[in-house]
């Protein structure tokens, strides 16, 4: 639609020895295998699978423009943030969890905490700690599973998860819903045929069963912002729109200087708390497309374009 010559092909299709790649081209309504010189630019889609892969992803970057490049674990993210202060004030003090006596210790200070993977995990393995009482019990939600431990359980259990992988721990900003549903906005951000920010969408996603949990892959669902903060903001929910998506075109822009990469898209996961302050939960560097495949490809090709003519 673009006129654009737009090819598939997978990391086996590539011949370094040749300059070439296998690839398939949509012709008059079919996919067609066809021999293809290397593109200028391309739209790295999926991850490497094995040290193969990433080897051959490697070595293509010496020939062509990437689109996408990732941008790190969820430490790594917050420090760039904090270092760089314009937007700092948004950011949930966050540390890394060494070991289970200085979780214990954080909840002193901290009655409510969250414990996340370091690397994103699609809202799964996300514990959720409360101090329960001065008798040193707590509560811990994961998932539907709520447990009552008391100290040394707790820190076994800690104990146990540290050991298996990194994570990050934070106080609980709580962000609900009237009904008591907890809720967060995903802000999915693009450049544009310009190489522009714009927004492709903002959607509140809502826990459909009472869980702490938002994530559409674990469980929850996506609503329509405008009736949505309606519904949760009347009169201000305007306000809180306009907060929203000048957040999302500010943030994007000011995020893209903290790297070596210009990024193509970003999904910004936001939560907004009784006193409407908004708080920085996540930054994606994939945040998928199911539904809105077109909307994304109608601004990822002319980025495409753009970078192409801008080299």
């Amino acid at each position: 639609m673009e006129g654009i010559p737009f090819y598939y092909f997978t990391f086996n299709n590539v011949n370094f020895h040749t300059l070439k790649i296998n690839g398939w081209e949509y012709n008059q309504g079919e996919w067609t295998e066809t021999v293809i010189d290397f593109p200028t630019v391309i739209i790295n889609s999926c991850n490497p699978k094995s040290r193969k892969q990433s080897d051959i992803l490697k070595k293509l970057k010496k020939y062509a423009i990437f689109t996408s490049f990732p941008v790190g674990n969820k430490l790594k993210v917050y420090n760039k943030v904090l270092q760089a202060k314009e937007f700092s004030s948004f950011l949930i003090p966050s540390t890394n969890v060494r070991n289970a006596v200085e979780c214990i210790s954080f909840l002193q200070e901290n009655p409510r905490a969250v414990i996340k993977p370091l690397t994103g995990n699609q809202g799964k393995q996300i514990l959720f700690i409360e101090k329960v009482n001065e008798q040193q019990l707590y509560q811990l939600v994961d998932g539907e599973q709520v447990h009552t431990l008391d100290q040394k359980d707790l820190e076994s259990m800690l104990t146990d998860l540290i050991c298996k992988r990194k994570y990050l721990m934070q106080p609980f900003v709580e962000c609900k819903t009237k009904t008591g549903l907890t809720y967060d906005f995903r802000l999915h951000v693009q450049k544009n045929g310009l190489g522009i920010w714009e927004i492709n969408l903002i959607y509140p996603r809502i826990s459909g069963n009472g869980k702490l949990i938002s994530n559409i892959s674990s469980g929850g669902y996506r609503g329509d912002l405008e009736p949505f903060l309606l519904l949760e903001f009347g009169d201000e929910s305007n306000q809180v729109k306009a907060d929203l998506e000048h957040f999302a075109l500010s943030f994007c822009a000011h995020f893209d200087t903290l790297y070596e990469h210009s990024f193509d898209e970003l999904g910004i996961d936001i939560g907004i708390d009784q006193q409407k302050r908004l708080w920085i939960f996540e930054v994606n560097w994939r945040p998928g497309c199911k539904h809105r495949e077109f909307e994304v490809a109608r601004r990822l090709i002319p980025y495409c374009k753009f970078l192409a003519n801008f080299t």
